[in-house]
């Protein structure tokens, strides 16, 4: 399976990875704008993958929380994505690493309506029940990463 090209504003342009054949592609996360973008790519690779409307969704909300996570927390970062192909069909792996100040709690950080800046406190937690598998690593002082995945479940 390929994907094709993503197309960026800014002259920016992304070509995306054929099925773990190529490493994964990156997008920086820089402004507010960018989160779009995220968002943008999250839905084109989802939907060439294969997701339906619902999964889509779910894949795009999960994104969107994570890009504005590094924006907000860490001022600047990425967001990179991988074509994965499992035992039962593909995926989909979106990473955001940031090199922002860490989080001191990560098990306080996951639980359901903690903020640290007066959100919702959905952003984590909300992210890890809409996809397949999460991942977390964080160092203070030094950044975190966070890592999604979806798999296409074939009728």
């Amino acid at each position: 399976m390929s994907i094709g090209r993503l197309t960026w504003p800014k002259n920016r342009v992304v070509a995306t990875p054929l099925m773990n054949k190529e490493p994964s592609t990156e997008l920086p996360i820089e402004g507010e704008g960018d989160i779009v973008l995220a968002r943008r790519a999250a839905r084109q690779l989802a939907q060439e993958v294969g997701f339906g409307p619902t999964d889509v969704t779910r894949i795009v909300t999960a994104c969107s929380e994570m890009a504005r996570n590094v924006f907000k927390y860490a001022g600047q970062g990425k967001m990179s994505w991988r074509i994965l192909e499992g035992d039962s069909g593909p995926g989909l792996e979106l990473k955001f690493d940031d090199r922002g100040p860490g989080i001191a709690d990560i098990e306080t950080a996951m639980r359901e309506g903690y903020s640290s800046s007066g959100g919702l406190g959905m952003g984590l937690p909300g992210a890890k029940r809409l996809m397949d598998e999460f991942r977390i690593d964080s160092t203070i002082g030094r950044g975190t990463s966070v890592v999604l995945k979806k798999w296409l479940r074939r009728p």
